[in-house]
């Protein structure tokens, strides 16, 4: 006899929104300090600290390339002097 298993596809999202709702208040209150962190290093600092220098300084994709390569080719002989 063959038993037919019903096969579900795995939910990440609720696997997570259960452990999160039972977990006791203390740990609750950490993940969502780490988790208010974690946005405003990534959606606020990062801008404002890191901007793209690559697209102020060329336009193409090609462009990057040959820019990347030459600044490589340029401090790699700097340090080995």
């Amino acid at each position: 006899m063959e038993s037919e298993v019903k096969k579900e596809k795995f939910n990440w999202f609720t696997m997570f929104w259960e452990g999160f709702t039972g977990m006791s208040k203390l740990g609750r209150t950490l993940w969502i300090i780490v988790i208010v962190k974690l946005i405003i290093m990534f959606a606020i600092l990062k801008p404002i600290f890191f901007p793209d220098f690559l697209k102020a300084q060329v336009n193409d994709e090609s462009e990057k390339a040959g820019y990347v390569r030459e600044q490589m080719i340029e401090r790699s002989s700097f340090d080995s002097e």
